[in-house]
């Protein structure tokens, strides 16, 4: 299994947040590596922003590296899930096993993601299941 740490690259533009670092891949793909932060109403409304900055407004893959971070509150819960397909075309999480399989039912424990969602221990099979989801350049 591949190394799931991760650096922020030092040859594009990044991007903060109150809960992840974010940039572009070469394939136009956003990455966000995770901080491990509680989450809440107000930093996932601020981190929603930033994405829809950053991205034109228009929804993009995503390739998550998970950290392990405490649960969040109902309300913020239900603010990501109706959020996620505004800013994402579908995600990717990369993780140890288990941790993105708790999130996942934590934040869809009555419905299924509004989004493609997928978990991986390997960046380079994350990647190629994402390419599928990328935006026809023209």
């Amino acid at each position: 299994m591949k190394n799931l740490t991760h650096t922020v690259p030092a040859d594009r533009p990044t991007w903060e947040s109150a809960i992840a670092t974010y940039w572009f891949n070469n394939d136009g793909i956003l990455v966000s590596l995770s901080k491990p932060v509680l989450r809440t109403v107000e930093n996932i409304g601020e981190n929603i922003t930033l994405i829809k900055k950053i991205t034109g407004n228009q929804p993009v893959p995503l390739l998550i590296h998970l950290a392990p971070s405490p649960v969040p509150d109902k309300a913020t819960r239900k603010l990501s899930a109706e959020k996620l397909p505004e800013i994402y075309s579908a995600m990717a999480m990369l993780s140890k096993p288990g941790l993105a399989q708790f999130i996942m039912k934590i934040l869809f424990a009555l419905k299924p993601p509004p989004i493609p969602m997928k978990h991986f221990s390997n960046e380079n099979e994350a990647l190629a299941w994402l390419q599928q989801f990328r935006a026809a350049k023209t």
